[in-house]
């Protein structure tokens, strides 16, 4: 067999999955809030649990509302950083799918404007979805603390989010005042209908399925950022002590990176290398030898800025896309599911690497 007509038969094998996928409620919740076209796109990316194609009717229930927020933030990585795109479309060619773990995301707990502070503008979705914290992972290197969110209902098969907390009361004066200017002008996604229907779907379990379309946007919405432009000093001054709260002053709430779980990291790490492509110098290894991970180097964005009044665009890091190998905990074949704070402090340099690079090169993408 040829390798193009085996590409061809990879991709009717993965079409004919997509196609099967149609009739559900979850892609009928994605398409109708979506559109079509993205549907199709997400479930060629993305493996979804059969558990979780039932046939499409009246209600759609916490966990498909769940997944298909999971697969359009998703989708949205993969059209903001180049690499994603690059690796999704060589499985597709592939007639693979991967297996989207968890995402991570950054929040800070200061005053907001009128958005909830800290990980509270996240939580008040997750949880009437159907997540529950499953553990704290203190990051004192970074002045941040990270919390894992797991699906009660399908915690292997729905992705987790990797919520963190960055904590201004540990930085400068000065810090404190950039950081209190930056997210002053926050809004908040949410109005006070889409607040009560995460009421009635924390209640109930489902929603009906009108409902769920018109909600599923909204929940998106909350995954980016709140506030608006602000003095590139201000970002000069958050760069200098931490560039995570400068990713979060370009990037805000939206997904830091998106993360594929593989089966044998090192392979994926070998092929990614063979074609060139930017992939972190080492792998992160838990303490318990359990979970390993890697990413390709975060993605570079421009940004806009006030300088004393005139507007000018600027080079920044902004998201990525990472890999994670998970072992079973035991006999049983039960995934670790865990993640480990020095993991997640070397995944964090993949955008504080870049945003140092940024600090010379913004100067000359001003315009």
């Amino acid at each position: 067999m040829s390798e193009r007509t085996a590409e061809l038969k990879a991709l009717t094998a993965l079409n004919a999955r997509v196609a099967a996928a149609v009739g559900s409620g979850l892609f009928q919740l994605l398409g109708s809030a979506l559109g079509e076209g993205a549907a199709r796109a997400a479930f060629a990316r993305v493996q979804v649990l059969p558990a979780l194609l039932r046939p499409a009717g009246e209600r759609i229930a916490r966990a498909e509302l769940a997944q298909a927020l999971n697969m359009a933030l998703f989708l949205d990585v993969t059209e903001r950083v180049p690499m994603a795109a690059a690796y999704v479309a060589d499985l597709q060619r592939e007639g693979q799918q991967l297996v989207f773990d968890h995402g991570a995301l950054r929040t800070v707990a200061w005053p907001c404007g009128a958005l909830p502070p800290g990980e509270a503008a996240i939580t008040r979705v997750l949880r009437p979805l159907g997540f529950a914290m499953a553990a704290t992972y203190p990051l004192p290197r970074l002045k941040m603390t990270g919390r894992a969110w797991r699906h009660v209902d399908f915690p292997e098969d729905i992705a987790q989010f990797f919520v963190s907390e960055l904590h201004p009361e540990r930085f400068s004066g000065s810090f404190q005042g950039a950081v209190t200017r930056v997210l002053a002008s926050s809004r908040d996604p949410l109005a006070p209908a889409d607040l009560a229907l995460l009421e009635q779907l924390a209640r109930d379990g489902d929603l009906p399925t009108a409902a769920a379309v018109a909600l599923l946007p909204r929940l998106v919405g909350c995954f980016a950022r709140q506030h608006g432009l602000f003095e590139a000093d201000d970002y000069q001054a958050l760069l200098a002590e931490s560039a995570e709260m400068a990713w979060i002053a370009t990037e805000g709430n939206a997904f830091n990176h998106a993360t594929d779980r593989v089966a044998d990291i090192e392979a994926v790490v070998a092929a990614q290398r063979a074609l060139d492509r930017p992939v972190k110098d080492s792998i992160e290894t838990s303490a318990t030898g359990r979970v390993r991970q890697t990413a390709f180097k975060a993605a570079r964005v421009m940004r806009e800025f006030l300088d004393r009044g005139q507007r000018v665009m600027l080079e920044v890091p902004g998201s990525f896309h990472e890999f994670i190998q998970r072992a079973p905990l035991d006999e049983s074949g039960a995934l670790d599911l865990a993640f480990d704070a020095g993991n997640a402090t070397g995944i964090f340099k993949m955008t504080a690497g870049a945003a140092k690079d940024a600090d010379t090169a913004g100067e000359a993408a001003a315009c």
